[in-house]
């Protein structure tokens, strides 16, 4: 099985999403969709039984030749790198599924094979290692989260999803006029065309230090810019809060929990390595960028009334801290960014799945309607206080252990990163602990004060959908060793020789 798992893990929820197009029955197609989701998960744990943790190159390799004119193949890998986020992905979709029972009404079966769909695009994203299979998977990931905010989202869901397919798509276009000049590049300097990673890796790319228009600086910017959009960095933000507010509740989990991982995972294992010497040069602009995602994101957070939309600028923010970490170039930011890639999907997938449940009780994201929540909804009012804690970095929790790596790479990098970087996470706390305040503390709100309509607390499902997050989180603050050790070696290797990148396959 070693041999096709990949493949298995990346199809499998392709062929569940064809069964339950054949179930006609809503409920069924409720109940099929999690059994299926919980099976592909279980499918995942079987990578750590055929995964060497020490071994730098990659494994579980599949190879077949695909469109051999071009040197196109059908080619699959796994590193230390892209294991968690493969995990990650699979961990949240029986969670996802389970969380959306409720607030998915119409046309069942439709938003269940979306969700199967973008499920295989996402995993073939982290997996692939060949660039025109990478981009396949890349672009089919828009297809089904097109349609999951534009058929099931709020109001503004035709704005919003025309937005998020307009940024995306400009920023693929310039990664795929990059992708082919590097293949011809291969042509002109290997001897023969090839779309593979570890070919483009192999390539020498003049660069010149100062100039804009030179080949290395220019592929740089059309790769980053593509990942840059989907993170998004900013300036390059404003479709995200469109996005997450218009979008399902499922639909923002999975959009900030997983898609916005994919543009840092392009950055680490693309952007960076293939053009190492434009990355080191331009750093510092995307150091600014990254602080300023982080101080913008949490100060325009702070003045939200909406309580789904702050969450999507604390997004903004905590992925500026991802990319500060990724270009510290030190083994401290390298591993922190990493890290809060996944702690930032587990954090912030929670809390959208919280706003998502108290939006089912009340139909209104208005923070001023609420308040004294905690009086109506006490385990509701525990499970958001301790997500909150893992969103701001208290310790002990997932989210501290890498903002203080990120922090640890930033000051050895430019100690006025790392100063800005920490008004950061103080911003961070304030806004989150002032909404936390306001929502269940608070004088009561119209929504909370209403005798006729009184709120339930958690369920047995919302409970459910919870805690495995809530576990998690915790177990990723206490012992992050768990969870690194699988990772240190490949990402050691790429901290090392980022600038002389190599990939081997291994045997």
């Amino acid at each position: 099985m070693s041999h096709s798992l990949l493949s298995i893990i990346i199809f499998l929820p392709l062929v569940f999403g064809l069964m339950v197009s054949l179930v006609n029955d809503e409920k069924m197609v409720k109940v099929l969709s999690l059994i299926f989701a919980i099976v592909e998960f279980l499918f995942t744990l079987l990578l750590f039984q055929n995964f060497s943790p020490e071994k730098t190159g990659l494994q579980l390799v599949e190879w077949t030749t695909w469109i051999p004119a071009y040197g196109i193949n059908y080619f699959l890998g796994i590193d230390g790198i892209s294991l968690w986020l493969v995990v990650l992905t699979n961990f949240l979709m029986p969670i996802t599924i389970l969380g959306s029972w409720n607030s998915i009404e119409t046309r069942v079966k439709a938003f269940h094979i979306n969700m199967f769909v973008l499920q295989t695009a996402m995993l073939g994203t982290f997996l692939a290692m060949d660039s025109i299979l990478f981009y396949v998977f890349w672009e089919l990931s828009l297809v089904p989260m097109y349609f999951i905010i534009g058929i099931w989202g709020g109001q503004r869901r035709i704005y919003a999803t025309v937005k998020f397919f307009v940024y995306t798509m400009v920023g693929s276009v310039l990664m795929l006029a990059g992708i082919i000049y590097l293949m011809m590049l291969t042509q002109a300097n290997l001897g023969q065309m090839s779309a593979s990673f570890l070919d483009f890796y192999r390539l020498e790319i003049p660069f010149i230090g100062g100039r804009l228009l030179n080949p290395q600086t220019l592929l740089f910017f059309a790769f980053a810019m593509a990942f840059c959009f989907k993170v998004p960095l900013f300036p390059f933000h404003t479709w995200l809060p469109d996005a997450h507010v218009e979008a399902p509740t499922p639909g923002s989990v999975i959009l900030a929990a997983v898609m916005l991982k994919m543009g840092t995972y392009g950055i680490l294992r693309l952007a960076i390595p293939l053009f190492p010497d434009a990355a080191t040069y331009w750093s510092w602009l995307f150091a600014i960028l990254a602080l300023g995602g982080i101080v913008y994101g949490a100060l325009v957070a702070m003045v939200q009334t909406d309580i789904k939309k702050l969450v999507a600028y604390s997004s903004v923010s905590h992925m500026g801290y991802v990319i500060l970490g990724l270009f510290a170039f030190n083994i401290y930011g390298v591993t922190g960014g990493y890290y809060q890639m996944l702690n930032h999907g587990i954090s912030t997938g929670a809390l959208f799945l919280l706003v998502g449940m108290i939006y089912e009780r009340t139909h209104s994201r208005e923070i001023s309607k609420y308040g004294g929540l905690a009086s109506a909804l006490p385990l509701f009012t525990i499970g958001f206080f301790i997500v909150t804690l893992t969103s701001i970095a208290v310790p002990f929790t997932n989210g501290f252990i890498g903002e203080f790596l990120i922090l640890m790479g930033a000051f050895s990098s430019n100690y006025v990163y790392g100063a800005v970087a920490s008004l950061g996470v103080i911003l961070g706390a304030a806004y989150m602990l002032w909404m936390f305040k306001k929502v269940f503390w608070g004088e009561k709100g119209e929504l909370v004060g209403d005798a006729h309509h009184p709120l339930k607390d958690l369920s047995a499902r919302e409970f459910v959908v919870l805690t495995p997050m809530i576990v998690v989180a915790f177990w990723m603050g206490l012992f992050p060793g768990h969870f690194l050790n699988w990772s240190k070696a490949s990402l050691e290797h790429y901290q090392s020789n980022y600038r002389n990148y190599e990939l081997s396959v291994e045997k």
